[in-house]
């Protein structure tokens, strides 16, 4: 009963490790477009720059400054104006 227990526990740790990694890949995937979208890059130099990017060593949690680069940008690529930027700012802000 307390080997099934265990194993239980263990299985959830490592899916919840899995887990922890992959949504850390999906956020440097979006600040590294958030960034190529930022300097306007296009092509080849977006190709380049987003390898690099997403090659690098994983940055340490955003800052609140890092945090309004992202949202920023991302609110510029959607074209957001407006009410409806404001919004979307404060939703990007909040989350973790």
């Amino acid at each position: 009963m307390k080997c099934s227990y265990v194993a239980l526990i263990l299985a959830g740790f490592l899916m919840g490790s899995q887990a922890f990694a992959a949504t850390a890949q999906q956020e440097k995937m979006k600040t590294c477009n958030a960034d190529a979208s930022a300097k306007t890059l296009k092509g080849d130099e977006r190709k380049s720059f987003m390898s690099n990017c997403l090659k690098a060593a994983p940055a340490p949690a955003a800052t609140q400054q890092d945090k309004m680069k992202t949202c920023n940008a991302d609110a510029t690529t959607q074209a957001l104006k407006g009410d409806a930027r404001k919004t979307f700012m404060s939703g990007c802000l909040k989350k973790k």
